[in-house]
């Protein structure tokens, strides 16, 4: 009898955001007085399934921050959050069921229905 072992494919080690999420951001820079404005993507702890995505509109990166540039946009990713989003891309979604970023997180092993939550 012949054992085949299956290997997963480790996620990529960066962060996209594709060109919908990208549009979204800038609108919302635009709004907040700041359209020259860069997005940080964050993890911190809480939410209902551990850990919580967080979003914010950003001049300029930390000391410590990996930077990521897609679409003319910069991502200012810190390290201890990059752990837990390498592979990840951030959407945005108009669908029927609501509006909002989507994260599409190969790291989560638990997701909140509401999808701003997820535990490894």
């Amino acid at each position: 009898m012949a054992v085949t072992a299956t290997r997963q494919t480790p996620a990529p080690l960066t962060i996209h955001i594709d060109e919908a999420a990208v549009e979204h951001v800038r609108a919302f820079a635009e709004q907040s007085g700041k359209p020259d404005a860069n997005l940080r993507v964050s993890v911190k702890g809480g939410g209902c399934s551990g850990l919580t995505y967080m979003l914010d509109l950003v001049d300029e990166p930390r000391d410590d921050d990996k930077v990521i540039s897609e679409h003319g946009l910069q991502l200012y990713v810190d390290r201890k959050s990059y752990i837990f989003l390498a592979g990840t891309t951030l959407g945005y979604s108009g669908g029927l069921n609501g509006k909002g970023f989507v994260f599409d997180n190969p790291n989560a092993k638990t997701t909140c229905g509401c999808g701003t939550s997820f535990g490894i």
